[in-house]
Formats: C-alpha cells, structure tokens, sequence
C-alpha cells in the first residue's frame, strides 16, 4: 500500500508539505499526494539510526546475511504492483524493470552469501613474540568495524538496483550500517514500496527499528541537512556532477568530515582500431546504435564518444551508425527535466563550430529524448573541452583520428570515466597494447569487443572510476568490494581474550578465515 508517508523507524506520519508523482509519458500527476520530509525528520531518523549501530554493527555475520535474504523475500513478494507502478512513474517497459527488480533481489542475496564467507572482516593476527630480541612483540590484532549510519541517495534512471535497496543499501547493511534514504521524487510510490518492504525485514529480523528509514521529498535542503547530521558517517549517491559535488562541500565542511561515494559524470570512450573497422564495420555500426539508445540512451555506461582511425573503414561504420540512428525510436525519459537537459545539450553540440551532425533519430512527442550521432576532429576535440562533457541521453560524439598518437592525446585529455571499451582484431593487439595502461589510469573498468552499458553484479566488477566519475576511484558501486567504503579497520593490541570481539578471539566462534602471522589460516 502507498500513501505517501515518511517512514522513520517504526512509525509514519504525513506533513503539511507536500508533492505528487508524475507519469513522465503522458504528464498526468499520480496518486497519493507525498510528505516533503524535513529536518526534524532528519534529526528524528538519524538519531534512531544512532541508536540501532551498536547492536546492528555487531550483529553476527549469519543473522546480518538472514537480514538481506528477508529484504530481497520481502521486495519479491510485493509482485506485480511495484513493477506496475514503476512502470507508471518512469515511463521504463516491463521487462527493464522486472530485470532491474531481478538485480536488486540478487545483489543483495550476493551480499548475504559473501557475509556468511566472512573475507571482509580481514581477521589478521600477528601473535605476541615476548622472547624475540631485542624487544619482544605485542599481541596484534585486526579486524574492520562498520562506520556507522549511511545516508543513501535513490537515483533516478534505476528506480530499483540504484535506489532505496539498491547497491548502496545492500553495502552498507553488509557492513553492518544503518541506512537512512532520501527518496528520489521522480519515483516516491516505487520508493515506498520497497522501503515498506525493507521495513518488514527490520521487523522479522528482530533488529532495532532504526536500522531503517526513507525521507521522501524534492528539494535540496532535504539531502543537504541529511549529510550535514553529525550522527552520519558516510554518504552513497548517484546523479548529477552538481548534484554529487554539492554534498561533497557539504560533508567536507562539516566538524567532522565524513566521504561521499558519489557516481556522477562519465561518457565512456569507445575505441575502435583498424583490423576490427575493416573486418566488421558495418555490424559496430548497428551495434554501437543499439548501445547508444537502450533505454533512451539513459545510463551511466552509455557509449558517449566514440574514436577511431579516419579511413574508409570509418566511414563504412559511418554509414551503417547514422542508418541505424535515423531508424532509431524515441525513447521515454524519466523526466521532464532530464529531457530538457538533453535536449539542451544535444543543441550545444549541433551549434558547435567545430561538429557535424551525421544523423538524428525518430523525432518524439512530450518527453521522448531523439537520439543524435555528431562527428569532430581530434584536433577539434583537444581544442574544447566542452566537447567531452557528458550528454545524459542517446546522443553521442564521433571523433576522428590521424593515427594512434592523436588518440592517445584524446584519451589523454578525458575526465576520469566508468568505463572504457576496445574493438579489435588479433592484428590490433600492438597498436592496443600501447593504449590500455592509458585507459586503465582514465576508467574504473576496461572492456573488449563488448558495449559498456549492462553492468554484471558480480565479485569482480568495479563500477567506479577516477574523477569525475566518481568522487572516489579507489570504490565501487557494484559488487562486493562496495561493502569496505562503509568500513574502517580496528587494530586491539593486548587486549585479554574475553575483550576481544567475536571476530579475533583465539578459538575463532564465528569460524572466519584469517591471516594469523602473514599466513592465512
């Protein structure tokens, strides 16, 4: 059931403030009407938050992994009314988002499995040495503890896997945080959904009731007061560059510093060398289109710059892109502001001096983003860095190369990205050879003969990159090492064995892997 309520803890109530969701396709408002949280809801769920981290935190590995399994029971057994309104509030087909759903029951069931393994806690213990000389050695033990509360931040293009049990959730329940989630106003019903499902997991667990809570709401002020409240001691966000980089003023000028995991800005080059466009221009071409223009171009691995060698092999993928483009259908965009901004940015690229725009999609009606594919020289690219800012939607830039050292000067010149994509033949393997390390410094994952968008959840993949990308290449966003931004190691030095946590005791009760003198035990 939605009603639009702020869910504290426990408890729920409305306010005198408030807004609707809007159905992006057609601009009809949805209903109920939803609470604009504030800061005294703020304060209030911060606060059991604080409450709930010292039992949360120390929660065994076993009943912490027990939890995420009743999350992702709990979001399954909502059915077909959140994928129902999802559907109504993003404007996303059925099937994306009854994936989508898929993805986030598995991450989190991920989450569990890897809890109860025991790897993250890095048990090490160096055992005292009281006869070494000439100074005997202490008793040393490690382990790392949770950080505390976490606010998560929902994004708007992945109302599910991105948002109030989305990745960041998963981690920082993982790491044993309470979490409290500013909704994202373009889908406030689907938000609920799941937060009132997440809630009765809080519930069935036998946990702290401020191991969870969702603030609804539109305005800034909301997320500013949430990552200003001293009891948080972490952030997890995705969305805008402005966005990300207005909580990082804000977390870094608090008394007490805290890291924001923003996700933020990323156009993902694609290279294309000169055996893979003579051997298979034509089908790059329709490929990359395809890329380009899943989900109306609305992800953050889209395919938004493309290099490759000038020749006639190029203008074979030329060809085959721009017929695909123009029989390209418009794409729903979740919202009415993220299509302006396309098409504002789209507009800049086509009044630019220095671009030419090869093809445009199938014009749409309302919201529909029309896909776009412009072409530049290299020379040009270096020339103007305006040109290599990100274009949130299906519109991408070619840009045409005299040989490898002048891409090579492109690549060098990129913001730090999410992802960066090879195509090549075994012929190619020289020529990319002397291009991956630069690539590997530029993006948090490097691919080959594959597109960038569709991210694996899986223990492997770094969904993260150096700046812009995100605020801090050393994380990731997808996959089981998110779990340590939302940790911090604790040596005990001495400490008798009835002190020590669970974790380091000599008869190891949780049963954890460990390193016991630089070997793993």
């Amino acid at each position: 059931m939605i009603t639009g309520a702020i869910l504290i803890g426990n408890s729920e109530h409305q306010a005198s403030e408030g807004f609707e969701a809007v159905d992006p396709a057609t601009g009809r408002s949805l209903e109920p009407r939803f609470a604009e949280a504030g800061a005294a809801d703020v304060t209030s769920a911060c606060g059991l938050a604080e409450q709930a981290f010292p039992i949360f935190s120390e929660l065994a590995p076993d009943a912490r992994a027990a939890f995420l399994e009743r999350v992702a029971d709990a979001i399954d057994a909502i059915g077909d009314p959140l994928i129902i309104r999802a559907m109504s509030e993003t404007g996303l087909p059925r099937a994306r988002l009854e994936g989508e759903r898929g993805r986030t029951m598995g991450q989190l069931r991920m989450f569990a499995a890897y809890l109860r393994r025991g790897d993250w806690v890095d048990a090490t213990i160096d055992p005292a040495l009281p006869d070494r000389s000439p100074m005997p050695r202490a008793d040393l033990r490690r382990r790392n503890v949770a950080l505390g509360p976490v606010a998560v931040f929902g994004a708007s293009n992945f109302p599910l896997a991105f948002s109030v049990a989305g990745g960041d959730t998963a981690a920082a329940f993982a790491a044993g945080c309470p979490v409290v989630v500013k909704g994202h106003p373009a889908h406030p019903g689907t938000g609920e959904l799941v937060a009132r499902a997440i809630r009765s997991a809080v519930a069935e667990s036998g946990l702290p009731e401020g191991v969870f809570s969702y603030l609804p709401g539109r305005g800034t002020a909301l997320g500013a007061a949430l990552v200003a409240d001293p009891r948080i001691k972490a952030v997890g966000f995705t969305g805008s560059r402005a966005g990300g980089l207005a909580l990082m003023q804000i977390a870094a000028q608090r008394a007490e510093p805290i890291p924001v995991y923003a996700e933020m800005s990323s156009i993902n080059p694609v290279l294309l060398f000169p055996a893979a466009l003579a051997a298979r221009a034509e089908t790059l071409g329709q490929a990359f289109v395809q890329s380009l223009s899943m989900g109306a171009g609305q992800f953050c691995t889209n395919p938004g710059l493309v290099l490759a060698l000038d020749g006639p092999d190029l203008d074979r993928f030329k060809t085959a892109a721009s017929e695909a483009m123009t029989q390209s259908a418009p794409g729903q965009m979740l919202t009415a502001g993220i299509h302006d901004a396309y098409a504002r940015g789209v507009a800049t690229l086509d009044a630019h001096s220095e671009t030419t725009l090869l093809a445009r999609g199938v014009p749409g009606e309302g919201a529909c983003g029309q896909g776009a594919l412009f072409e530049t020289s290299a020379e040009a690219f270096l020339g103007d860095a305006a040109l290599g800012a990100e274009v949130f939607g299906a519109a991408s830039l070619l840009v045409r190369c005299r040989d490898t050292g002048e891409m090579a000067s492109v690549l060098q010149a990129l913001e730090g990205q999410l992802t960066a994509t090879l195509h090549i033949e075994e012929a190619d393997h020289p020529l990319a050879a002397n291009l991956v390390p630069l690539l590997a410094r530029k993006a948090g994952r490097v691919l080959a003969n594959g597109w960038p968008t569709g991210v694996e959840v899986t223990h492997a993949m770094v969904h993260g990159g150096p700046y812009p990308a995100t605020s801090d290449g050393r994380s990731t966003s997808v996959g089981t090492l998110a779990i340590t931004r939302f940790l911090r190691p604790v040596c005990y030095q001495d400490l008798p064995d009835a002190l020590l946590p669970d974790a380091l005791k000599s008869d190891n009760p949780l049963g954890l892997p460990r390193w016991v003198d630089g070997e793993r035990a």
